[in-house]
């Protein structure tokens, strides 16, 4: 009766900390909501999922350039995209802010619920609030977001069910599914799956074979459920096209690697780390080591993957770890004696819990009907599309890849956008790059006549700004501290 007692009082007091956690960072989040739109694909985004419920049909060729115009190009982040413009839709980009915010609470809950299995209620706190912060870079309005809280239960269920050797939950097919129709990280979940059923094997070896066969049957069913998408395998291949390593990942920073030098939170988190794991001797599985390695390979070869590590790998050690160091367990935490905080938690678990739940509804209702944020003049180029506009500038663009979104959004045909997994490519990104080096005169020279450039909208800090000052015919319209407009007189 006592062991039944204070297991009831356990997952009571976890549920308050999980839901205090996730007010705690739903708060975070909505205080600092502009950083969620800093990202020049924000606008493209929410455009494409525009587009999809004005026209009713999901795209196949790409119709937003003008240089890659007709190229075939699909949207496999479709229904990611369509939820992010059905809430602008309804609030603007408030509703947008409030959509990632949910993403990344529920995300949160996932994490937490999961870590306090292991860990007792303050070291669980403490590593939640340490992933989520360090996972933060990747907290914007774009289809990665809905991936989150998938990625995160589908690696928590996957390893509980190895660890106790019981054979896969089918439901989370389902979850899959899902997932590939949000975002092309699906792929992870193959991976995913495949360690955890290797780690199964490790432990039941071939003494459950019936078991051994239901993983096998999991993990062939993994990429054919995925397959159920608009696009079927194309949604599969699209995902590869980075991933084998095409122009375009050189070119942008986000697929760039660690730069110590200017990622120091994220060295440190890893020295730390690396320390720990040096000085405690924490032993581990062979399975777990190697999705240790996996992850840690991603974290350190492109920045835009980091967050697997940072969530999923506290994830599936935290059981070992409490395991063999029992200061830090949820199961010696059980077996104290209550203090009175915990002893209150518990007597009123459902009371609390209403409360932060209402209190977290309150916050996002606020912040729905109060807030004004929009992206940000980096990205939006507001003053230089207003006098575009003004002058009724038309024809072909030469834009700065960050302005790419905006010019989307606003229905202007791009020379370049965010879109380079599957467009830009065949020497397209590196000739644009070559235009910002010292013998990119020529370059730009011949892409204004091979494309046919009547204005360019660029940075402030366009290094191709001094080649428009000596191009004959060619001037500076407007300017102002994020845009320039250069105009063809001729």
């Amino acid at each position: 009766m006592g062991d039944a007692t204070s297991a009831e009082q356990s997952r009571q007091i976890r549920l308050i900390v999980c839901l205090s956690v996730v007010l705690a960072v739903t708060a975070k989040l909505f205080i600092y909501s502009s950083d969620l739109l800093r990202d020049p694909d924000n606008w493209w985004q929410v455009k494409v999922g525009l587009d999809m419920l004005a026209n009713r049909m999901i795209p196949v060729a790409d119709t937003y350039s003008h240089t890659f115009a007709g190229q075939p190009w699909i949207a496999k982040e479709w229904l990611g995209q369509v939820l992010l413009a059905s809430a602008y839709q309804t609030f603007g980009w408030s509703g947008v802010i409030a959509i990632t915010v949910s993403a990344v609470s529920l995300m949160t809950f996932i994490l937490t619920w999961y870590l306090s299995a292991a860990f007792k209620p303050v070291v669980t706190v403490a590593v939640a609030i340490t992933v989520t912060f360090f996972a933060s870079s990747v907290y914007s309005a774009r289809p990665l977001i809905f991936s989150l809280p998938i990625i995160v239960l589908w690696t928590a269920v996957l390893f509980q069910t190895a660890r106790e050797r019981q054979p896969p939950p089918f439901w989370l097919l389902a979850l899959i599914t899902l997932w590939a129709n949000l975002h092309g990280t699906f792929t992870f979940g193959f991976v995913i799956a495949a360690v955890a059923g290797l780690d199964f094997l490790a432990r039941a070896r071939l003494s459950q074979p019936r078991v051994l066969a239901q993983w096998i049957v999991f993990g062939l069913l993994c990429p054919l459920v995925t397959l159920i998408n608009p696009y079927g395998i194309k949604a599969i291949l699209a995902t590869f096209t980075v991933a084998s390593g095409n122009e375009a990942v050189a070119q942008i920073s986000e697929w760039s690697p660690l730069n110590a030098r200017t990622d120091v939170l994220q060295e440190v988190l890893l020295l730390i780390v690396v320390a720990a794991l040096l000085l405690t001797r924490v032993r581990v599985r062979w399975t777990y080591a190697a999705f240790f390695i996996f992850t840690l390979h991603l974290f350190l070869a492109y920045s835009r993957f980091q967050y697997l590590w940072l969530l999923l790998v506290p994830i599936v050690l935290a059981p070992d770890i409490a395991q063999q160091f029992a200061a830090l367990s949820l199961r010696s935490w059980m077996g104290e004696a209550r203090d009175g905080l915990e002893r209150i938690i518990a007597k009123h678990h459902r009371r609390i819990a209403g409360v932060i739940i209402g209190g977290w509804f309150a916050v996002c209702a606020g912040f729905l009907g109060f807030s004004t944020v929009s992206p940000g003049a980096q990205t939006s180029a507001s003053g230089a599309l207003a006098f575009a506009r003004t002058q009724r500038l038309s024809g072909n663009v030469l834009n700065s890849y960050n302005f790419g979104g905006t010019l989307i959004f606003h229905g202007i045909k791009t020379y370049i956008d965010g879109r380079t997994d599957q467009l830009f490519l065949n020497g397209f990104m590196n000739a644009t790059a070559i235009m910002a080096t010292a013998a990119g005169k020529p370059v730009l020279q011949k892409t204004i006549e091979d494309h046919d450039i009547t204005w360019a909208l660029l940075e402030a800090n366009d290094a191709r700004i001094p080649f428009f000052n000596e191009l004959s015919g060619w001037s500076k319209a407007y300017g102002d501290e994020f845009a320039v407009v250069y105009i063809n007189g001729n």
